[in-house]
């Protein structure tokens, strides 16, 4: 059965950072990508970041360029995403999720998902 497990979550105030991690089990996602994804109330479940498992290929929304850092640690099968300077619009439950082979901003196309992790950034 497949799992992932998001953690590190949390509140911070604007500028300050968190990582969140996903531990992954159940099966090889050797040819999957995995992604994080936010869904504040509200809106629509909004892609953050994303990266091939095999390659290490990364993409991320234009709104967290430059401050989040999403790596992989296959040892441990587990996908971490680094947020720095957080900002409260930054505010969301965050989920992580995978899919086969290819990165894909819609979260529609994803097959498997987490519980999901609030992150709140206070002003």
């Amino acid at each position: 059965q497949v799992q992932l497990v998001e953690s590190g979550g949390g509140s911070v105030q604007a500028g300050g950072s968190l990582r969140l991690s996903c531990a992954a089990s159940g099966r090889s996602f050797s040819t999957h990508v995995m992604g994080w994804f936010r869904q504040a109330p509200g809106k629509e479940r909004g892609f953050v970041a994303a990266i091939s498992w095999n390659v290490g290929i990364t993409d991320y929304a234009d709104s967290v360029k430059g401050r989040f850092t999403i790596s992989r640690d296959n040892a441990k099968n587990t996908v971490y995403l680094q947020m720095n300077s957080l900002k409260p619009e930054d505010t969301a439950v965050y989920y992580c999720a995978a899919k086969s082979w290819v990165i894909d901003k819609n979260y529609k196309n994803y097959n498997y998902w987490g519980q999901g992790t609030q992150v709140t950034v206070s002003s």
